[in-house]
Formats: C-alpha cells, sequence, structure tokens
C-alpha cells in the first residue's frame, strides 16, 4: 500500500469519527494553506475559472472566488469521507433535488434516466441520495491511478448501494450494461464536464474548444430515455442540484448518428455552463479543460 492509498484509507477511518465542526475547520484550513501556495491545481483553477467569468472580474474578485473554490473542493472530500458512516435520513437530509419528481416518474414508469452531471458540488452525496430514495442507480468510474486507491473508491461507492462500472477493462463495455439498465428503469448519472479518452465529442464552452464524453448522449439517443443536465452546488447546510430537461433529443431524420450525438452533446455542454455560471465557486476542476 502506497502513501496515497494509506492517506485514503485513513481518510475514510478516521474522518468519520471527528465532529463535523472540528472535519470542516480542518479542511478549510488545507484549503486555505492551497491557496497561499498557488500550487499546480489552485493555478488550473484560477485558469478555468477566468473563463467561466470572463476578463471583466477584476483579480481581486477572482482571487476570492478560487479560495472559495478550493473551500469547495476541501468541503467535497470532507464529506465524501464522512458519507459512509451517515445514516439514510442523513442523507435524504443532507442533499436537495430541485426536479426530484421528474427522476420519481422515470423510475416509476420503468423508463429509467440520464443525468450529466458536472464536476461540482457532491456527486457522491447525490447518487447516495438517490439510492436513500430506493431508486436503481448504475454508473461508470475512471480506472484511478493507483489501482488501490481506485479499488476503494469502488467499495466506498458500493457500499453506498451504486451500481460502478469500470470505464476500462470490465467484463463487458459499460455503454451495453448500462443500456440494460436504462430499459429496466434505473437512473444513470454521469460526469459529463470532462473526457478522459482524448475521443469525446468537440464542443463549445465558455468561449473556447474543449471535449465531452458522448456517452450520456448516445445512451439517451439508443434507448430514447429522458436525457437531464444537472447543476450542482453547495448550500450552508447542504448539497444541492437541480436538474434541466428532458432533453429534446434529435430523430433519425436531424442526420446521421454521430451528427445527433454531436448536437445533444452541445447542448450538454451549454446546460453544464449555465449551471457553473451559476454556481462557479463549485465547479472542481482543477485540471486542463480547453483545447486552446
Amino acid at each position: 500500500m502506497n502513501l496515497t492509498e494509506l492517506g485514503f484509507a485513513a481518510g475514510w477511518r478516521v474522518i468519520r469519527t471527528l465532529p463535523r465542526p472540528v472535519a470542516a475547520a480542518a479542511f478549510t484550513a488545507v484549503a486555505d494553506r492551497a491557496h497561499r501556495r498557488r500550487g499546480a491545481g489552485a493555478t488550473r483553477l484560477r485558469a478555468n475559472l477566468r473563463r467561466v467569468v470572463g476578463p471583466e472580474l477584476p483579480e481581486a474578485e477572482l482571487d476570492e472566488l478560487v479560495r472559495r473554490g478550493l473551500r469547495s473542493y476541501a468541503r467535497y472530500w470532507m464529506e465524501a469521507f464522512r458519507l459512509p458512516a451517515l445514516s439514510r435520513d442523513q442523507i435524504l437530509a443532507g442533499f436537495r433535488l430541485d426536479g426530484a419528481e421528474l427522476l420519481a416518474a422515470d423510475v416509476a414508469a420503468g423508463r429509467g434516466a440520464v443525468v450529466a452531471l458536472p464536476h461540482a458540488g457532491n456527486w457522491d452525496m447525490a447518487g447516495a441520495w438517490v439510492v436513500a430514495n430506493e431508486w436503481p442507480l448504475s454508473t461508470v468510474m475512471e480506472r484511478l491511478k493507483p489501482e488501490g486507491v481506485y479499488e476503494r473508491f469502488v467499495a466506498f461507492r458500493k457500499s453506498l448501494g451504486m451500481e460502478i462500472l469500470p470505464a476500462t477493462g470490465g467484463d463487458r463495455p459499460p455503454l451495453e450494461v448500462l443500456t440494460e439498465r436504462l430499459t429496466a428503469g434505473a437512473v444513470v448519472p454521469l460526469l459529463a464536464d470532462r473526457d478522459l479518452s482524448a475521443r469525446g465529442v468537440e464542443v463549445q464552452f465558455f468561449g473556447g474548444r474543449t471535449r465531452m464524453p458522448a456517452g450520456p448522449a448516445l445512451l439517451a439517443l439508443r434507448t430514447g430515455a429522458p436525457l437531464y443536465v444537472a447543476s450542482m452546488w453547495y448550500e450552508p447546510d447542504a448539497a444541492c442540484a437541480s436538474i434541466e430537461g428532458p432533453l429534446p433529443v434529435p430523430g433519425p431524420q436531424e442526420g446521421a448518428l454521430d451528427a445527433r450525438v454531436r448536437s445533444l452533446t452541445q447542448r450538454i455542454a451549454d446546460g453544464l455552463a449555465a449551471g457553473i455560471a451559476r454556481h462557479p465557486q463549485d465547479w472542481h476542476m482543477l485540471q486542463r479543460m480547453w483545447l486552446d
């Protein structure tokens, strides 16, 4: 077990035992230290947020936004480490979704739903909340390095009741499995604001070119399941989200499948951008995003 894996193991074992105010204060202090040091992650977050807010925002206000962004990211990790110790009632109280009635109706009708998510707010709490509502949930997870960290994250999410499929190296292609789950009425949330394969769909996003995964659009086109775009953020007392949709899905008369995937993925990008613009401090994007 290397140091990274030891750190995650300690996080899940120790952080959940601390009183929440103590854990929150410790993670906030770590975030503020990262802000002062201006390392690679903080510098990349600053560049990404500059794209979001535009050139007009004064540097001092951008600096404050970066500080709040790092605190939000630290809050995500603190809550992730504590999540396995929460009761069902605590999970239901700790997350609020505007549009929950839409997902409830989709599950009840047996048609399932695809939800395109940003790396924002607390997507693990969102997934735990779906499961706490007794709705089936299946999703895909990238293979993290080292492998031990990946396995711990899979075990963490499975312990919350989620079905986790590896993005690569699984027994079957994840798209094939998710197609089956959707036709059985599952909720399929997929992080959709950053492509990990270098084979994604090129889109316009905050005025620049980037790539986003084709999976959400392709699943909606394959299955006819409703496709939503989520906005995710934090309030002082809860992780929050809203969903927009179902998005209009282009039919066969509107072109070949690859053209329809591109068109629908651009709609997803536009929806994600609108949500991120409303809550930029809660977008946890510390990696390179744009091709230019």
